[in-house]
C-alpha cells in the first residue's frame, strides 16, 4: 500500500492552496482574541458567529507581522479613534497560508477602518432604536432641570483628572455647589456594571440631588467602548433626575450622550454649564428684584395718589354730610316739637273727656259690683252647711275628719254624725260595699 508521511501530506495541501487560491482576499470577521507578542508580531483569532450571535460558523487563526502591524494599527486608530481589540468586527485583507508544522492561518496585510466605524455606528443605532421601541429614549431629556442647580451627584473615578478639573472649577466659582462623588470605574470591562451600581446608589436618595453628572475626561478613545451599552443607556434614559454627561473629548460621542438630558463635551464643560446656570439664576433673581422694586415703587405712588384723592373726597363728603346732618336734625327737631305739642293736646282733650265721664262711670261700676255682691251672698247662703243639714243631709266624721268613703273607717271605729238639730256618736259594727259579701 502506498502511503505518505504527515509532512508530505501537509506539503501537498500547501501546494494545492498556493496554486489554486488567489494571492489575497478581503474578509469580514470578528476579533475573538488579540495579543501582541514580545517580538512585536500580533496574533489574533477570527470568528464568524451565527445570526443570533451565540454559535460559531467559522474560526481561524491570523497574524500580522511586526512591521505591518505597526502600520495597520496606527492607520486603524487614526481613522476610528479606537484601539483594535477583541469584540470588534473588521474588514481585512488576508493571505491564506498553510504550513506543514503550524497548519492553516491567515496573514493580514491590510485593514479597512471604515467598515469597523460602520459596524460601531450600526450597533449604536440598533441600541438607540431599541430604546426608542421601548419608549424610554427621550425620558431623561423630557425632565426639567431644577432651579437652582446646586446639589450635584457625580459619577466618576476619584483619581480621574477630569473629575479633579471639574471639582476645582466649581470650587473656584462664587456659588455654593454641593457635590458628592459616587466612585465608578470609567475604563475597561467593568465600566457598565460600575456606573449602573453608582446610579442605583444615587436612586435611593434622588430627592437630595438636582442632577447627576457622569464624568470621564480624556484618555484613549478605545476606552469609550464601555459606554456603548444598552443596559447602561436604558438606566440613564430612565433615571428620575436629569443626567449630564462629560465623557471623552469634544468629538467623542457615546450612546449615553444621546439619551442623557444634556450632553457636554468635557468635565470642565459640565462645570462651566453648572456655573453658567447659577449665574443665570443670580441674574434672574437680580432682575426679579429690580422688577419687584419698580413695581412696588409704582404701586406705592399709585396708592399714595389714590389715598390723597380719597382723603380729599372724604373731607368733602364729611363736610357735605355734616351740613346735611345739621339740616336733617333741625327738621327732625321741628317735627318732634310739633308732634309733642299735638300729642299733649290730644292727651289733654282725652283726659278732659275722661274726667267728665268719671263720676257717671264710677256710679255705674258701683251699682254693678253691688248687684254682683248680693248674688254671691245668696249663693253662699244656699251652699252653707246649715242649710244642707236642714235639707236632711248629715256629716259623718272619724277622728275629726269627714268620711267621704267606706274605706276611710274600719270595724269598731268611733264615728260622729252631725245633723241639723244635734249630733250622734256610734261605733261601726259592719261595713258593706257594693259587690262585697262582708
Amino acid at each position: 500500500m502506498n502511503h505518505l508521511s504527515l509532512s508530505e501530506l501537509n506539503g501537498l495541501v500547501r501546494e494545492v492552496i498556493s496554486l489554486s487560491m488567489d494571492d489575497a482576499y478581503w474578509i469580514v470577521a470578528e476579533v475573538s482574541e488579540l495579543r501582541t507578542a514580545a517580538n512585536g508580531h500580533c496574533y489574533m483569532e477570527l470568528v464568524e458567529k451565527d445570526e443570533n450571535g451565540k454559535g460559531l460558523r467559522a474560526k481561524a487563526s491570523a497574524h500580522v507581522w511586526k512591521n505591518m502591524w505597526q502600520l495597520l494599527r496606527m492607520h486603524f486608530e487614526e481613522e476610528t479613534r479606537q484601539v483594535l481589540a477583541a469584540g470588534m468586527k473588521i474588514l481585512v485583507e488576508v493571505e491564506v497560508e498553510f504550513h506543514e508544522l503550524y497548519g492553516f492561518s491567515l496573514n493580514i496585510t491590510d485593514v479597512d477602518p471604515t467598515y469597523t466605524l460602520g459596524d460601531m455606528a450600526r450597533r449604536r443605532q440598533e441600541i438607540l432604536q431599541q430604546l426608542e421601541a421601548d419608549g424610554v429614549k427621550d425620558l431623561n431629556k423630557e425632565l426639567t432641570l431644577p432651579r437652582p442647580l446646586l446639589r450635584i451627584a457625580v459619577v466618576s473615578s476619584a483619581t480621574a483628572a477630569g473629575f479633579g478639573d471639574f471639582t476645582r472649577q466649581l470650587e473656584a466659582s462664587p456659588y455654593n455647589f454641593r457635590t458628592k462623588l459616587f466612585p465608578a470605574i470609567m475604563q475597561g470591562d467593568r465600566v457598565e456594571e460600575s456606573i449602573i451600581a453608582a446610579l442605583d446608589e444615587i436612586s435611593l436618595s434622588t430627592e437630595d440631588y438636582d442632577c447627576v453628572c457622569i464624568l470621564r475626561g480624556g484618555g484613549a478613545a478605545s476606552d469609550l467602548q464601555g459606554f456603548e451599552s444598552y443596559p447602561l443607556a436604558t438606566n440613564v434614559a430612565q433615571f428620575p433626575i436629569p443626567v449630564l454627561t462629560g465623557i471623552g473629548h469634544e468629538r467623542d460621542d457615546t450612546v449615553i450622550d444621546f439619551v442623557a438630558h444634556t450632553r457636554l463635551k468635557t468635565p470642565t464643560a459640565v462645570a462651566a454649564f453648572l456655573i453658567d446656570r447659577a449665574t443665570e439664576e443670580l441674574e434672574h433673581l437680580a432682575m426679579l428684584g429690580r422688577d419687584i422694586y419698580n413695581n412696588v415703587s409704582e404701586r406705592l405712588h399709585e396708592e399714595r395718589t389714590r389715598y390723597e384723592n380719597a382723603a380729599r373726597r372724604l373731607q368733602l363728603n364729611i363736610a357735605q354730610s355734616n351740613q346735611l346732618g345739621r339740616e336733617r336734625i333741625l327738621r327732625l327737631h321741628a317735627r318732634i316739637e310739633k308732634a309733642i305739642e299735638l300729642y299733649l293736646l290730644n292727651e289733654h282733650n282725652l283726659l278732659t273727656k275722661m274726667w267728665e265721664k268719671l263720676p257717671q262711670s264710677a256710679l255705674v261700676k258701683l251699682q254693678r259690683e253691688q248687684q254682683r255682691t248680693e248674688l254671691l251672698k245668696r249663693h253662699v247662703a244656699l251652699m252653707s252647711p246649715e242649710r244642707i243639714l236642714a235639707l236632711g243631709y248629715s256629716i259623718t266624721r272619724a277622728n275629726g275628719r269627714i268620711i267621704k268613703s267606706a274605706d276611710d273607717v274600719c270595724k269598731g271605729a268611733l264615728i260622729e254624725t252631725t245633723l241639723a238639730d244635734g249630733s250622734i256618736r256610734s261605733n261601726v259594727l259592719e261595713i258593706s260595699m257594693p259587690n262585697s259579701k262582708s
